[in-house]
């Protein structure tokens, strides 16, 4: 670190020495940045291989806080500031159990728990609308969530995707977490595969120009389809089945098969790629809506096996439990 500010101190008295202003070494960085490229794959992708982390967009809020409605800029002193206070009310929540109250998970499980508090680029994951402010879910939407928050537990099916180790869906893949946020990227030629550690899920995204499948064909994650453009790489998912019990950004919802997602990749430098999606689904959401952050790179991270089914009690013991309640409510013996 000494030898690095030794080098900058003796650049900068050698361009002054030369006439050169400091604003003009600011610029030359500037283009310096702008004229870095990555480098290129045998079938012409750029290289983004290796593992990626976005466990630091946990320091930012999913919508705009209220009192920072109508800013239209922040700077960086503020945006360190509003992460520092955000992990710190983490903290506090998490340590406020009371006797007797198991909790939800200890703190030290949480991936953010162990890192420094990290600003991003605005003070909230969401950047459309512009309000910050996810758009309310539909009639409809909104019917089908309380049903299944009310009959969760009625049978294996009611409960959510993810806890049954089927599918998080692309935006439970994509958006941090609390844990598990490593995403190993792969390009074998014609493709780029996301490897995420959450239920081992690996989305293959052919970028060779293929059609998209039939639309009689719907996933679980939709039927992913890529294109670069320049240092971008454009992914448009569409082909999604219809599900009740989704993860999303606020919640769990429905997605329909009329839902259709575009993600962006954008290549900011060697070590950070620049992360949005935009969602579009008139039957669950009132208008489109849109989030954005970085995934860094992160050598040092290392994914384990997911073994989700093999370990997953959550779904027996949820429905035994909801049987049990059944039985005494019929005032019936509740063991078997």
């Amino acid at each position: 670190m000494k030898h690095r500010h030794v080098v900058a101190r003796t650049l900068l008295a050698a361009a002054l020495l030369l006439g050169v202003s400091s604003s003009a070494l600011a610029q030359n960085g500037e283009r310096a940045k702008r004229a870095w490229a990555p480098a290129r794959l045998a079938d012409g992708q750029p290289d983004i291989q290796g593992m990626w982390n976005n466990e630091d967009a946990n320091f930012t809020p999913l919508e705009l806080p209220d009192e920072l409605k109508g800013r239209t800029s922040f700077t960086r002193e503020e945006l360190q500031a509003l992460a520092e206070a955000r992990a710190k009310s983490r903290i506090n929540a998490g340590d406020s159990s009371g006797p007797g109250d198991v909790g939800f998970y200890a703190l030290y499980w949480f991936d953010w728990y162990w890192r420094k508090p990290g600003a991003g680029d605005w003070p909230a994951l969401v950047v459309e609308p512009a309000t910050g402010k996810m758009p309310a879910m539909t009639p409809r939407a909104r019917e089908r969530a309380a049903y299944m928050r009310e009959h969760l537990h009625d049978t294996y099916s009611n409960i959510e995707a993810g806890d049954r180790c089927v599918s998080r869906g692309v935006l439970g893949m994509m958006m941090p977490t609390a844990y598990n946020n490593g995403t190993m990227i792969l390009q074998p030629p014609g493709y780029v595969v996301l490897h995420k550690e959450m239920i081992h899920n690996a989305r293959i995204i052919p970028v060779d120009g293929r059609p998209h499948i039939g639309s009689g064909i719907a996933q679980w994650e939709g039927d992913p389809r890529g294109r670069w453009d320049g240092s971008t790489l454009i992914v448009e998912s569409t082909n999604f089945k219809a599900v009740d019990n989704l993860r999303s950004p606020n919640g769990r919802a429905m997605q329909t098969e009329k839902r259709r997602m575009v993600e962006r990749f954008t290549i900011v430098d060697a070590d950070t790629l620049k992360y949005s999606v935009r969602v579009e689904d008139p039957d669950t959401y009132t208008a489109p809506w849109a989030v954005s952050f970085p995934f860094t790179r992160d050598n040092q991270y290392r994914q384990f096996e997911y073994a989700c089914h093999e370990g997953n009690y959550a779904v027996p013991n949820s429905l035994s439990g909801a049987r049990a309640e059944e039985r005494a409510k019929a005032g019936k013996p509740t063991s078997k």
